[in-house]
Protein backbone atom coordinates (compact mmCIF):
# COMPACT_ATOMS: atom_id res chain seq x y z
CA UNK A 1 0.00 0.00 0.00
CA UNK A 2 1.72 3.56 -1.27
CA UNK A 3 1.43 5.85 1.63
CA UNK A 4 2.17 9.59 1.70
CA UNK A 5 2.47 10.98 5.26
CA UNK A 6 1.29 14.96 5.51
CA UNK A 7 2.24 16.96 8.43
CA UNK A 8 3.24 20.51 9.29
CA UNK A 9 5.48 19.09 12.70
CA UNK A 10 8.91 16.73 11.51
CA UNK A 11 9.37 15.08 14.20
CA UNK A 12 5.22 13.62 14.10
CA UNK A 13 5.99 12.80 10.30
CA UNK A 14 9.46 11.18 12.08
CA UNK A 15 7.91 9.24 14.46
CA UNK A 16 4.64 8.32 12.32
CA UNK A 17 7.21 7.34 9.26
CA UNK A 18 8.78 4.91 12.06
CA UNK A 19 6.40 3.34 12.62
CA UNK A 20 4.89 2.21 9.61
CA UNK A 21 8.23 1.18 8.51
CA UNK A 22 7.57 -1.70 10.65
CA UNK A 23 4.60 -2.67 8.53
CA UNK A 24 4.92 -4.76 5.68
CA UNK A 25 1.86 -3.72 4.37
CA UNK A 26 2.39 -0.02 4.07
CA UNK A 27 4.91 1.35 1.44
CA UNK A 28 6.24 5.11 2.26
CA UNK A 29 6.45 6.51 -1.21
CA UNK A 30 6.84 10.60 -0.26
CA UNK A 31 6.10 13.09 3.05
CA UNK A 32 4.48 16.64 2.85
CA UNK A 33 5.14 19.79 5.21
CA UNK A 34 1.91 21.37 4.07
CA UNK A 35 -1.29 21.29 1.99
CA UNK A 36 0.54 22.50 -1.26
CA UNK A 37 3.26 20.69 -0.75
CA UNK A 38 0.39 17.70 -0.47
CA UNK A 39 -1.65 18.73 -3.47
CA UNK A 40 2.12 18.09 -5.54
CA UNK A 41 2.66 14.87 -4.38
CA UNK A 42 -0.15 13.36 -4.56
CA UNK A 43 -0.75 13.81 -7.72
CA UNK A 44 2.63 13.01 -8.96
CA UNK A 45 2.72 9.79 -7.02
CA UNK A 46 -1.04 8.71 -6.23
CA UNK A 47 -0.76 6.88 -3.22
CA UNK A 48 -3.72 4.74 -2.14
CA UNK A 49 -3.85 6.20 1.44
CA UNK A 50 -2.64 9.53 3.40
CA UNK A 51 -2.18 9.80 6.47
CA UNK A 52 -3.05 13.62 7.11
CA UNK A 53 -2.91 16.08 10.36
CA UNK A 54 -5.72 18.00 10.20
CA UNK A 55 -4.72 21.62 11.64
CA UNK A 56 -1.82 22.84 9.95
CA UNK A 57 -0.74 26.47 9.11
CA UNK A 58 -2.25 28.09 6.21
CA UNK A 59 -4.62 25.13 5.37
CA UNK A 60 -6.02 22.57 7.26
CA UNK A 61 -6.72 19.37 6.18
CA UNK A 62 -9.83 19.34 5.10
CA UNK A 63 -9.46 22.27 3.12
CA UNK A 64 -6.22 20.11 1.18
CA UNK A 65 -8.96 17.24 0.82
CA UNK A 66 -11.99 20.16 -0.64
CA UNK A 67 -9.40 21.33 -3.79
CA UNK A 68 -7.93 17.30 -4.81
CA UNK A 69 -9.90 16.19 -7.86
CA UNK A 70 -9.74 12.96 -6.55
CA UNK A 71 -9.28 11.86 -2.75
CA UNK A 72 -6.95 8.70 -2.12
CA UNK A 73 -8.13 6.47 1.16
CA UNK A 74 -7.43 9.10 4.52
CA UNK A 75 -6.88 7.90 7.93
CA UNK A 76 -6.72 11.45 9.43
CA UNK A 77 -3.94 11.89 12.29
CA UNK A 78 -4.62 14.82 14.74
CA UNK A 79 -3.73 15.89 18.40
CA UNK A 80 -7.46 17.52 19.14
CA UNK A 81 -10.01 15.65 20.55
CA UNK A 82 -12.89 17.75 18.53
CA UNK A 83 -11.12 16.96 15.31
CA UNK A 84 -11.95 13.73 16.13
CA UNK A 85 -15.25 13.45 16.65
CA UNK A 86 -15.80 16.03 13.20
CA UNK A 87 -13.12 13.02 11.50
CA UNK A 88 -16.04 10.52 11.83
CA UNK A 89 -18.60 13.20 10.79
CA UNK A 90 -16.84 13.20 7.47
CA UNK A 91 -16.71 9.45 7.05
CA UNK A 92 -13.22 9.20 6.82
CA UNK A 93 -11.89 5.36 7.17
CA UNK A 94 -10.20 6.30 10.37
CA UNK A 95 -8.40 8.60 12.50
CA UNK A 96 -5.29 8.38 15.00
CA UNK A 97 -4.63 9.98 18.07
CA UNK A 98 -1.72 11.74 18.45
CA UNK A 99 0.59 10.56 20.09
CA UNK A 100 -0.02 7.68 17.56
CA UNK A 101 -0.08 4.16 19.43
CA UNK A 102 1.60 1.66 17.18
CA UNK A 103 -1.37 -0.64 17.81
CA UNK A 104 -4.10 1.57 16.74
CA UNK A 105 -1.84 2.33 13.44
CA UNK A 106 -1.98 -1.33 12.95
CA UNK A 107 -5.60 -1.79 13.45
CA UNK A 108 -6.17 1.05 11.22
CA UNK A 109 -4.00 -0.66 8.33
CA UNK A 110 -5.90 -4.17 8.77
CA UNK A 111 -9.32 -1.83 7.95
CA UNK A 112 -7.66 0.29 5.25
CA UNK A 113 -6.58 -3.40 3.58
CA UNK A 114 -10.03 -4.82 4.17
CA UNK A 115 -11.48 -1.64 2.14
CA UNK A 116 -9.07 -2.02 -0.80
CA UNK A 117 -9.43 -5.51 -0.98
CA UNK A 118 -13.25 -5.14 -1.31
CA UNK A 119 -13.43 -2.10 -3.72
CA UNK A 120 -10.30 -2.51 -5.80
CA UNK A 121 -9.45 0.09 -8.65
CA UNK A 122 -8.02 0.42 -11.43
CA UNK A 123 -5.83 2.72 -10.55
CA UNK A 124 -2.76 0.44 -12.43
CA UNK A 125 -3.85 1.36 -15.36
CA UNK A 126 -4.03 4.87 -14.76
CA UNK A 127 -2.31 7.69 -16.75
CA UNK A 128 1.11 8.29 -15.54
CA UNK A 129 0.35 12.37 -15.68
CA UNK A 130 -1.82 12.36 -13.17
CA UNK A 131 -4.88 13.37 -15.49
CA UNK A 132 -7.26 9.88 -15.40
CA UNK A 133 -10.46 9.87 -15.66
CA UNK A 134 -12.50 9.82 -12.80
CA UNK A 135 -14.90 6.35 -12.50
CA UNK A 136 -17.49 5.62 -10.41
CA UNK A 137 -14.92 3.57 -7.99
CA UNK A 138 -13.14 7.20 -7.23
CA UNK A 139 -14.72 9.23 -4.18
CA UNK A 140 -14.75 12.94 -3.67
CA UNK A 141 -14.84 15.03 -1.22
CA UNK A 142 -17.58 17.63 -0.09
CA UNK A 143 -17.68 20.36 2.69
CA UNK A 144 -20.80 22.30 3.89
CA UNK A 145 -20.24 24.26 6.56
CA UNK A 146 -19.14 21.95 9.63
CA UNK A 147 -20.81 19.03 7.42
CA UNK A 148 -18.19 16.98 5.71
CA UNK A 149 -18.68 13.62 3.17
CA UNK A 150 -16.37 11.34 1.30
CA UNK A 151 -18.45 10.56 -1.37
CA UNK A 152 -18.48 7.54 -4.16
CA UNK A 153 -18.97 8.64 -7.72
CA UNK A 154 -21.49 6.10 -7.91
CA UNK A 155 -23.58 7.60 -5.17
CA UNK A 156 -23.46 11.24 -7.05
CA UNK A 157 -26.76 10.99 -9.71
CA UNK A 158 -26.46 15.11 -10.73
CA UNK A 159 -24.32 17.45 -10.81
CA UNK A 160 -25.42 21.25 -11.46
CA UNK A 161 -23.70 24.25 -12.21
CA UNK A 162 -24.83 27.29 -10.03
CA UNK A 163 -22.31 30.48 -10.29
CA UNK A 164 -18.76 29.29 -9.57
CA UNK A 165 -19.93 26.78 -7.55
CA UNK A 166 -21.42 22.84 -8.37
CA UNK A 167 -24.25 21.34 -6.34
CA UNK A 168 -23.37 17.72 -5.93
CA UNK A 169 -26.56 15.64 -5.56
CA UNK A 170 -26.31 12.19 -3.18
CA UNK A 171 -28.14 11.03 -0.50
CA UNK A 172 -30.94 13.66 0.43
CA UNK A 173 -28.60 16.24 0.40
CA UNK A 174 -27.07 18.60 -2.75
CA UNK A 175 -24.10 20.65 -0.99
CA UNK A 176 -21.86 22.85 -3.23
CA UNK A 177 -18.38 22.63 -4.08
CA UNK A 178 -15.84 25.36 -5.75
CA UNK A 179 -15.24 24.25 -9.51
CA UNK A 180 -16.03 24.88 -12.41
CA UNK A 181 -18.55 22.23 -14.89
CA UNK A 182 -16.82 22.64 -17.53
CA UNK A 183 -13.24 21.38 -15.65
CA UNK A 184 -15.19 18.68 -14.24
CA UNK A 185 -16.31 17.42 -16.85
CA UNK A 186 -13.12 17.00 -18.31
CA UNK A 187 -12.61 14.66 -15.86
CA UNK A 188 -15.36 12.31 -15.17
CA UNK A 189 -15.63 9.10 -17.34
CA UNK A 190 -17.76 9.61 -20.10
CA UNK A 191 -19.27 5.72 -19.98
CA UNK A 192 -20.60 6.79 -16.61
CA UNK A 193 -21.44 10.71 -16.46
CA UNK A 194 -23.32 12.40 -19.12
CA UNK A 195 -22.91 16.59 -20.19
CA UNK A 196 -26.63 16.80 -20.41
CA UNK A 197 -26.57 20.78 -21.05
CA UNK A 198 -24.73 23.26 -19.89
CA UNK A 199 -26.12 23.22 -16.57
CA UNK A 200 -25.86 19.79 -15.72
CA UNK A 201 -24.14 16.10 -15.76
CA UNK A 202 -25.59 13.19 -14.83
CA UNK A 203 -25.05 9.95 -13.73
CA UNK A 204 -25.97 7.37 -16.10
CA UNK A 205 -26.21 4.20 -13.82
CA UNK A 206 -29.05 7.15 -11.37
CA UNK A 207 -31.57 7.10 -15.19
CA UNK A 208 -34.74 5.78 -14.57
CA UNK A 209 -36.80 7.25 -17.38
CA UNK A 210 -37.08 9.12 -20.48
CA UNK A 211 -39.26 11.00 -22.65
CA UNK A 212 -39.37 13.48 -25.45
CA UNK A 213 -39.30 17.12 -24.62
CA UNK A 214 -39.41 20.87 -26.53
CA UNK A 215 -37.64 21.25 -29.84
CA UNK A 216 -36.03 17.71 -29.89
CA UNK A 217 -34.89 17.76 -26.74
CA UNK A 218 -35.74 15.22 -23.73
CA UNK A 219 -36.27 14.63 -20.40
CA UNK A 220 -34.55 12.60 -17.93
CA UNK A 221 -35.84 11.15 -14.79
CA UNK A 222 -33.60 9.95 -11.96
CA UNK A 223 -33.88 7.31 -9.83
CA UNK A 224 -35.31 9.69 -6.64
CA UNK A 225 -37.44 11.92 -9.11
CA UNK A 226 -34.70 14.86 -10.58
CA UNK A 227 -36.02 15.44 -13.86
CA UNK A 228 -33.05 16.91 -15.81
CA UNK A 229 -33.59 18.30 -19.79
CA UNK A 230 -31.12 17.24 -22.27
CA UNK A 231 -30.92 19.75 -24.12
CA UNK A 232 -31.13 19.72 -27.99
CA UNK A 233 -28.09 19.28 -29.39
CA UNK A 234 -27.16 16.68 -26.71
CA UNK A 235 -30.14 14.48 -27.15
CA UNK A 236 -29.05 12.59 -30.07
CA UNK A 237 -25.84 11.45 -28.08
CA UNK A 238 -27.50 10.81 -25.09
CA UNK A 239 -29.95 8.18 -27.03
CA UNK A 240 -27.18 6.49 -28.67
CA UNK A 241 -25.39 5.93 -25.19
CA UNK A 242 -28.46 4.64 -24.12
CA UNK A 243 -29.27 2.47 -27.02
CA UNK A 244 -32.07 4.14 -27.87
Amino acid sequence: MRAIVIDDERLARKELITLLNQLEAVEIVGEAVNAEDAKEKIKELNPDVIFLDIQMPEKTGFELLEELDTVPHVIFTTAYDEYALKAFQVNALDYLLKPIEPKRLEEAINKLIKKVETNKTVEQAADTSGQKKLTLEDQVFVKDGDRCWFVALSNVRLFESDGNYIKVYFDNVKPMIHKSLNALDERLDEKSFFRASRKHIINLGWVEGIEPWFNGGLVVTLKGGDRIEVSRRQAARFKEMMSL
